[in-house]
């Protein structure tokens, strides 16, 4: 989704001045809504797979502020804006490192709970 946000916009002023069929100018007056519908197909699918794979709480909450930081994005984007756009990017390396905590302490609460399981039977 970030590129979408910096990549297709950053240069859409460029692509209506050369004439271009972008995404941006395609997307126009909609783009929040597309990119809701992005993000909330990435945190269904996070979900899944945080499902699929036994995670644990922490996973969990770390989707959470994922959605969070992915709707604050949205909500606060200003397409016209390439400073704003390029603070958006820039913001979602916090994003992989929220996930990566989550998925990382999700796992470590999962060998817990299988050793705790084993000393009670």
């Amino acid at each position: 989704m970030y590129k979408f946000i910096y990549f297709f916009f950053q240069d859409k002023s460029d692509d209506l001045t050369l004439g271009l069929k972008s995404t941006s100018i395609l997307m126009g007056d909609k783009t929040k809504y597309w990119l809701s519908g992005f993000g909330t197909t990435m945190i269904g699918n996070l979900l899944l797979a945080g499902y699929m794979c036994d995670q644990t709480l922490p996973y969990y909450l770390a989707v959470g502020l994922v959605a969070g930081h992915l709707s604050s994005q949205i909500w606060t984007l200003d397409i016209n804006d390439p400073d704003d756009c390029w603070k958006k990017f820039s913001s979602n390396k916090r994003l992989g490192l929220i996930l990566l905590a989550g998925i990382i302490a999700g796992t470590l609460g999962q060998v817990d709970k299988e050793e705790t399981k084993e000393k009670t039977q």
